[in-house]
């Protein structure tokens, strides 16, 4: 199975997720991540979804979503042609004796450490799945507390 990401522009009103992905559950169609945001134009946000599937699925994914009054453009992306990013949230167990180790890996993986006290550190971190997954497995052996990640975002380039 391949991955796919579609960049959904979409009218910016109540229901609109709902519909859409209504669309994916009534076709059995797992979405393995979805964000939504408003774009520069508030009457339009822009999803990106992200599928596991063939290409007949993807064809009949975006031939639905044609079909919806409130989808003004779908368009499939792929790495070469967009940037792909992810923002995860990690808490992560700190003691006097990891401290500085864990401060050493968040610069290296230039990520912020956005809160902190005598027993925990909450790292932000940007970057492609791979990136984020590699900061994650840096990160077990200390003990993670709780982890947030949003799902990939992207737009085309140029």
């Amino acid at each position: 199975m391949n991955k796919y990401v579609l960049s959904v522009l979409v009218e910016n009103h109540s229901g609109v997720l709902s519909k859409i992905s209504g669309l994916f559950s009534r076709r059995g169609y797992n979405i393995h991540s979805l964000t939504v945001g408003v774009t520069e134009d508030p009457n339009v946000s822009r999803m990106t979804i992200v599928v596991a599937g063939c290409e007949h699925m993807l064809e009949q994914i975006s031939k639905q979503l044609n079909k919806l009054i409130d989808v003004i453009k779908i368009v499939s992306l792929d790495s070469v042609g967009a940037v792909y990013r992810e923002l995860a949230l990690v808490k992560v167990a700190m003691n006097q004796a990891n401290q500085s180790i864990i401060t050493e890996t968040v610069n290296i993986f230039r990520g912020n450490i956005v809160d902190i006290d005598i027993k925990s550190m909450t790292i932000e971190i940007t970057g492609d799945e791979e990136k984020i997954s590699a900061f994650i497995d840096m990160m077990k052996p200390h003990g993670i507390k709780e982890i947030v990640r949003t799902g990939l975002t992207a737009l085309e380039r140029g």
